[in-house]
């Protein structure tokens, strides 16, 4: 081991035993991995160990690590989020997930209608109470519908209004009839009396469950010794389930983890952009370009279209990078800015309102340079670094900066994460592509499949019954196809 190694492990065991998130950073002090951790001290230690055997998509890490920082958090799931957060606005190069735009899902009760109704949601809406966010979908749907069997709230989208008089004739779901929902949609409950039970669910989420928790685990117990154990199971799978509701940011319901959850209307953030960036018009349509590799590896890039800013998957190109010159971002940039934009230039289809390149000033030039050779040029190019998310606007020295809940950078935010995510997509099929031409060149096989299980004499014997020409003849004869079959209702 190193001098560095060593040094780097030394100041990993004096890191507290909780819960956080470290970040791993380089000789010019750019982050360059970021992980979490339920023990910062062990699990960053591990990396310094002689024995560490890193996975694939870390080597080389170790080889440019010189330092380390660490944020300490209140529990693992904040952890968890925090990691979330950060790989999101650092895009560190060896995280090779949670860079795209998937986001924690949320439990919202939609506070500001007649009738409120409760919804898992990865997009909130202004105006609604939310909790969260959490790290399981799984486990808070399976909450949700204990709850809804306790408090009877509804989980459509329907829109109740209290003077629809109408309601009356309106037929309710299943959850109705097995007592899941008291069915506001069919004016089967006032206004006041569904209200106090959404009042009451809320109360339970804010304030303390343990009392309930312990309740259930009382009851389990019981079930379990008098021997009623499908009753034990199923209080054991409630109890899980409601555990789950803890695992969620002590933070509450503050758009600090994931602000880009909270989008607005596309239109507005439009709109906005179209102030930002003095434009003469609204950019109707958006298009972004991004390039993904690993070392240089299966170099792709993407090109998204937004129109009045919401994707137009129709318009959505991924390029095979061709070059053959490396991990060279700005070469793999002017091949799709080529490839994709060679008819405009022509005159035979239309550019975008604007376009927009994922990096700093040194992308955009690069984009220029096949721009400016071209005899149409498009109007407006601009890009998006990282970090501190500057645009910079082709003709101006100065970059803008706007205010980071600023609705026409989560537009620009928005369509960069998806051309990202659309780049990432496509490295990922080439690369296992790759991984399993590597192996058939290597003489790998898949695995052979199992002979099926031997039959018992028993079971040969049944089945010689079975099909045995005198029981064959036996059974009824199957409708010719010109014997119209029964309507279900008559079987």
């Amino acid at each position: 081991m190193d001098d560095r190694l060593e040094k780097l492990l030394d100041k990993a065991k004096t890191l507290p035993k909780a819960p956080g998130v470290y970040l791993m950073k380089d000789d010019k002090g750019r982050v360059i991995y970021v992980g979490k951790s339920a023990s910062l001290r062990d699990r960053v230690s591990s990396y310094f160990l002689p024995s560490t055997d890193l996975e694939f998509r870390k080597q080389g890490l170790l080889k440019e690590v010189v330092d380390f920082d660490t944020l300490q958090t209140e529990s693992e799931v904040e952890a968890l989020l925090t990691e979330n957060r950060l790989i999101k606005d650092l895009h560190p190069r060896y995280n090779a997930r949670l860079m795209d735009d998937k986001t924690y899902p949320y439990l919202m009760v939609t506070t500001n209608t007649d009738f409120p109704g409760v919804y898992v949601t990865r997009e909130p809406v202004e105006g609604a109470k939310l909790y969260g966010p959490f790290t399981s979908v799984g486990a808070l749907k399976d909450a949700v519908t204990l709850l809804q069997k306790a408090f009877k709230f509804r989980t459509c989208h329907l829109e109740i209004l209290e003077s629809d008089n109408k309601r009356r004739f309106f037929r309710p779901c299943l959850l109705h009839a097995i007592k899941q929902c008291t069915a506001p949609c069919a004016a089967k409950i006032p206004k006041d009396a569904y209200g106090e039970d959404v009042r009451n669910l809320m109360r339970f989420l804010d304030g303390n469950r343990d009392s309930v928790l312990k309740d259930l685990h009382k009851q389990m117990v019981e079930a379990s010794s008098n021997l009623h154990f499908e009753r034990a199971a199923r209080l054991r799978d409630e109890i899980k389930a409601l555990e789950a509701l803890g695992k969620r940011a002590s933070k509450g319901t503050e758009k600090f983890w994931q602000p880009e959850s909270f989008v607005s209307n596309p239109k507005e953030g439009v709109t906005e952009l179209q102030q930002s960036l003095n434009l003469a018009e609204p950019p109707r349509i958006v298009e972004g370009i991004d390039i993904a590799h690993l070392h240089g590896g299966e170099m792709v890039g993407s090109l998204v279209c937004f129109i009045d800013g919401v994707p137009f998957k129709d318009g959505y190109r991924r390029y095979k990078i061709k070059h053959g010159h490396g991990n060279n971002d700005f070469l793999s940039i002017q091949e799709v800015v080529s490839r994709r934009y060679r008819e405009a230039a022509e005159g035979n289809e239309l550019y975008p309102d604007l376009i927009l390149i994922d990096g700093g000033i040194g992308q955009l030039h690069a984009a220029m340079d096949v721009f400016n050779t071209m005899d149409r040029k498009p109007p407006h190019v601009i890009s998006l670094a990282k970090k501190e998310e500057l645009v910079y606007v082709h003709g101006q020295e100065e970059p803008v900066r706007l205010k980071r809940n600023h609705l026409g950078l989560k537009m620009l935010q928005y369509v960069r994460d998806e051309a990202h995510r659309f780049a990432q997509h496509y490295h990922h099929i080439l690369r296992r592509k790759a991984q399993l031409e590597e192996d058939v060149k290597a003489g790998k096989r898949p695995p052979r499949k199992k002979k099926p299980a031997a039959i018992s004499s028993l079971g040969a014997d049944l089945l010689k019954q079975a099909t045995s020409p005198q029981n064959v003849a036996e059974s009824p004869p199957l409708p010719s196809p010109e014997t119209p079959s029964k309507p279900v209702a008559e079987l």
